[in-house]
Order: C-alpha cells, then structure tokens, then sequence
C-alpha cells in the first residue's frame, strides 16, 4: 500500500492574507491553462429579476468605471455615427461552434471540454490577466486575448468585460471558425498572428482533405433536407463548400499560438522551439498525429486516425469512411471553472452566466437527498433568488451532472497522455540496505515522447510536474519523504507560504521538473523567480521593452531561464539519501513513488487574487502518475 503524507487534499483550504505585496515579485503574461471576471470574489450589487434577465452590473474596475457626471441644461451628446464595418463584424459572420454541432456532434463533443474550447472561459486565465494589466498599467493590452478568444478580439470587444457581456462565439476560445475559417498560410508566424476570415454558415470552410462530402450534399439539398445559401424557405443551414487548406495538417499551423515571445523579451510558450529540435520533426511526426489521433499523446503510424463519417445529417452519415481527426485535444490541461459553464454543453444556455455562478452544486443543490431534508425543514438555506425554484435546481444539477461526466472522459484522456509521455524506472541502491547506514538511492525518470519536452507549455510557474517518494518501515509507518506538500498543496520548495512561515521544513531533495526564472535585484545578486516582469525601479511599474534582439538571446537584461523539463527521449536521476538514523532495525522496507502533476501552485493563484473555490478545483484534479510500491530487505 502506497503511503504519502498528503495534506493537500483537504477540503476547506486555508485562506491566507493577502495584503502588502511587492509589486515587481513575479508576474506574467498569458497562462496555457484556467476569469477574474468569471469568478469575482463579490457579486454584482443588484441581482437581476429573473434567471434569464440580462445582467444590469457592469464588471469594470472601480478606479476605470466612469465617474457619473451631474446634471446640467446642455443638450444630450449626440448618438456616435454607425461603424461602417458593423455589419463586417456582426456575430453572424463568426459562426458558434453550436451552430457546426448540428452536423459535426461527435466533434463537438470532443471540442466541448478541450483546453481549447476553455481557453477563454477559464477563471485563472482571466484572473491573471487582468493581474498583469493592473501591474503593467495596461501595457499588456489584448496580448494575450489574440489567443485565448481570437474572435471576441476580431470582433472588438473590450478586454475587461465580464463573460455574461461577451459573445458566445467569444466564449468558446478556440473554437471552430478559429481554425477552419483561416486560408491564408502563414508560415512560422507566432504570437497569435492569424487572420479568421469573415462569413456566416453559408460561407465556406477550409480543411485538410476536401470537400466532396459536402459537395455531394449541396447538390442534392432537397434529398437531404439542408440549406446551403441564405434566404428563406426550409431546410437546415450548412456552409456551401469545403475548401481543402492543407497547411491545416501541417504542424506549423499550431505554431501562432504555441510559440509566444512577450514584448519584454521572455518567450513564454516554447513548444515549437523544442519540437523543430525534436526526434519527432526529424521523422515528419506532426502535432497533430499525438495530439488529434486514435491513442493519447502517440503516433500510430498508418493506422493513426479512426474512420468515420465527416458529418450526420438528420441521422444520415456523409462520407461514411473518412479519416476522422479527434477534437479532444489531448494535453494535460485541465478546467476549474463552474461545470455549469464548462464543457460548453446547449443546455448550459437554460440559465445565464451570473445565474450559474451563485448555483452552489458542492453543497448538493438539485440532489434528491438534498431537496428532501430542504423540503423537511431539516436544513434551511437562504438560496438566491435566482434558485430559489427547487425544479431550477433540480434541473440544473441534471446539467452539472452531464458535464461532470464529460470531465470524467477528459480526466482519462488527460491521464493517458501523461503515462504515455514518462516512466519511471528504480529504485537503483548504491550500496546493500542495512540498519543504522545511510540509505543511498536513485529513481530515473524518462521523457518517452518524441515531440517536446517534459512538461511543455508555458514557462515559470506552471506547469509543475515533480517526484513523490516515501520510505515506509517494517511497522507500516512513514519515515521518510520527498515531495511532500504543504496545507495548499504546494511543493515545500522556496515559494511554499508555509516554508515561508516555518510551518514545515524546505524539502532539500525535491526533485521538480517546473521552470523557474532567475533574476538579478537591484542590489545585484540573483533568486529565483516564477515568471518575472521587468520593470522600472521606481513607483509606477511600466513594463520595459528590451533594446536587444529577444528572439534570439530568448531573455530580457537580468533575467534568465532555469529550465529544469526532460527533452524527447532524455532521462533524469533523481538521488535521495536516508539518514541511517531511520533505519532503526532489519525487515522489510517500501519504498513508494508517484510523478506528481498540476497545472497552478497556489502561490501563485493567491498572486492573481484566485478565489478559494479556484485553489481548491486546482487541486481535485492533481494526478498522480505511475504510482508504485517496492519491497526490499535492510539486514
């Protein structure tokens, strides 16, 4: 039995002060993986009539709400002239995935709960965000937005708004259009520099293999009851032609996203740097063979992809056998937002955002125990007025139900791509075990992928993947650990707030494959940082542009990376020792290990101001990975 000192995974998470904080400590400038106004620690002043009301509380900052300005006998401002590319930028020229789902169900249910489809709907994504414009004074701009909601920013919307004033298509992040309704190839260009190209359904869309399915379809529109062009009359509407974009197979194509270099010289996605470096790139293995195929995080060579129909019509199958590409996205991202608002599921739309946010599913709302003992008066509840139907409730934890079940699917796929990527080998001894001696030992641990490193993704503070190692003796009891974590969940490293206020000693043999940067003070000396900014030393901090060539030194002055990830096909030992002083008699011994893995530490979300609901969601999805037990003899 594996035994670990876990106290991570508690269920109420201490909260910690949060006042004075040094301005220029760590910051960023976009996160692959979790709104600070999805989830704002106070609500809206004035709740909103109904459910289904439109919200009347604007999410806009205190110190950048327009102060109220008095009355006076002047003529009202006259109404602002009609943008004359508003109808250009309409939704209607930015089709919901929702819309594609009527033809493509199996793709959009994987879409629905992939980090793409969270990228703008994740809390921490927004929460930091909006951190790192209050720190930069706004220089960060819509930077990171190009990415995590392509089309809210195409179409103009303010940067601050809260998700219940954003466009639905806006709040699928990546979502279909995205990527299938770009036609121009853009070579290796990054930092989120591609163009979607306006259109409604009917518009074409481009793909990697072509549009004979939907050719087949348009010419016989009655028989198939669909409506390729616009107008009136029956049928349902699809696109007219599908257009073959062959650079969609192409792993450059992902490069505008995941290779990013901040203005301030800090390249802070850097998997397309590794890949091009890759086994993987010398053999021609795209991205999209690990990451869209038959098996999570592998390439299967010829018998990669599944087989299947492009698209179903009314129960109709169109181009019954062809290739099928999986729109799950596997990766080892994961969501902490609301599951009444993630997987992106039609019935979410029953009850609005700020509905969604008071509904309080961990407490039981909507469960059959739940409602009898409400009902019975055996507990009482002040519910919002929003819930205080109790078929509302029922209803929507129906709803939460169906997409906690779909997060279960994506918990797999998460968890296999991670066991397909690493191994764990040992332990390896130095010298025979013996009671009273020093026990000296290694484990190896191994990047099997051929693609990129061991984590990838952003750089700094997250992701964290690190080894979890515990000597049991021959009593059962744990007397020995690395990789223990402390009340939040957080490595004992040197950032661990409870480090900090000795709570618990510094682990001094962790062994952690999480980025850090290093960075040189002001005095001159250097520590390590999580994802630094370079600012100004003096009271307004303004992020510096460098004035040397960044992408290629890939670091601004005083500023440099501390990677620690495993390349493609690369292994690291990981050396413990155990004071003899433990081993107090002969027997048997267990040695446990697990790779550890999260997106967040909680450090850091404390940084952005994350809520506890937040910390807490982090850390329900941590994984362990390869978890295994060894028995030895010590003599």
């Amino acid at each position: 039995m594996t035994t670990f000192s876990d106290t991570s995974m508690l269920r109420l998470l201490e909260p910690l002060s949060r006042g004075l904080r040094v301005l220029w400590v760590a910051a960023a400038f976009c996160l692959a993986s979790s709104s600070g106004v999805l989830a704002e620690d106070a609500e809206p002043e004035a709740d909103t009539a109904a459910k289904k009301a439109p919200a009347a509380a604007d999410n806009i900052k205190p110190e950048t709400k327009p102060e109220a300005k008095p009355e006076t006998d002047a003529e009202p401002e006259a109404e602002p002239a009609v943008d004359p590319h508003g109808k250009l930028l309409s939704e209607e020229n930015f089709p919901s995935a929702s819309q594609c789902a009527a033809c493509h169900k199996k793709i959009y249910k994987e879409w629905a709960s992939s980090n793409h489809a969270y990228a703008s709907i994740s809390p921490m994504f927004h929460k930091f965000e909006q951190r790192i414009n209050d720190l930069a004074q706004g220089t960060v701009g819509y930077f990171c937005l190009r990415c995590h909601a392509s089309v809210g920013t195409t179409l103009g919307e303010r940067r601050d708004l809260p998700l219940w004033k954003k466009s639905k298509v806006s709040n699928e992040g990546v979502t279909c259009i995205t990527c299938h309704r770009v036609r121009e190839q853009y070579g290796k260009r990054f930092n989120g520099a591609r163009r979607i190209e306006p259109g409604n359904i009917h518009d074409p869309i481009f793909g990697n293999i072509g549009g004979s399915g939907v050719a087949e379809v348009v010419e016989n529109a009655g028989k198939w009851s669909v409506k390729p062009e616009a107008g009136k009359g029956p049928g349902m509407p699809i696109h007219r032609e599908g257009v073959k974009f062959e650079q969609l197979s192409d792993s450059a194509f992902c490069v505008s996203c995941h290779q990013v270099d901040v203005h301030p010289g800090i390249k802070l996605e850097v998997v397309w740097d590794q890949y091009r470096a890759s086994p993987a790139y010398r053999k021609g293995v795209t991205c999209q063979a690990c990451h869209m195929g038959k098996e999570p995080g592998v390439d299967l060579g010829e018998d990669n992809y599944e087989r299947g129909p492009v698209a179903v019509i009314k129960g109709k199958a169109v181009d019954e056998n062809r290739v099928h590409h999986n729109h799950s996205f596997y990766g080892p991202g994961y969501t902490i937002a609301h599951p009444g608002l993630f997987p992106h599921n039609p019935r979410n739309a029953e009850f609005d955002i700020q509905a969604w946010l008071k509904f309080d599913y961990r407490a039981g709302w909507g469960t059959e125990d739940f409602e009898e003992k409400v009902e019975e008066e055996e507990i009482v509840v002040e519910f919002p007025e929003e819930w205080k139907d109790a078929f509302d409730r029922e209803t929507a934890r129906e709803i939460v139900e169906e997409n906690l079940e779909l997060l279960e699917e994506k918990k797999k796929l998460r968890l296999a791509v991670m066991h397909n990527g690493s191994k764990i080998t040992g332990p390896f001894f130095k010298k025979s075990p013996r009671a009273g001696k020093a026990l000296r030992f290694h484990f190896v641990v191994a990047n099997i992928n051929e693609g990129h490193n061991l984590p990838s993704g952003s750089l700094g503070a997250q992701p964290e993947i690190w080894l979890n190692v515990a000597l049991t003796d021959p009593d059962g009891n744990n007397i020995w650990e690395s990789g223990y974590v402390d009340s939040l969940g957080d490595m004992a490293d040197m950032h661990s707030l409870d480090v900090a206020k000795g709570k618990i000693k510094p682990d001094l043999q962790l062994f952690n494959l999480q980025t850090k940067f290093l960075t040189t003070n002001v005095k001159g000396t250097d520590r390590e940082m999580y994802l630094p900014i370079n600012l100004d030393v003096d009271q307004i901090p303004f992020i510096r542009p460098a004035g040397q060539p960044i992408t290629v030194m890939n670091h601004p002055p005083f500023v440099r990376m501390e990677g620690r990830s495993i390349p493609p096909l690369g292994n690291r030992k990981a050396h413990y020792r155990v004071s003899g002083k433990l081993l107090k008699k002969p027997g048997k011994y267990r040695l446990s290990v697990r790779l550890r893995s999260r997106a967040e530490p909680i450090y850091f979300m404390r940084f952005v101001f994350a809520t506890i609901d937040m910390e807490q969601a982090m850390n329900e999805w941590m994984v362990d990975i390869h978890p295994y037990t060894v028995e030895f003899d010590v003599e």
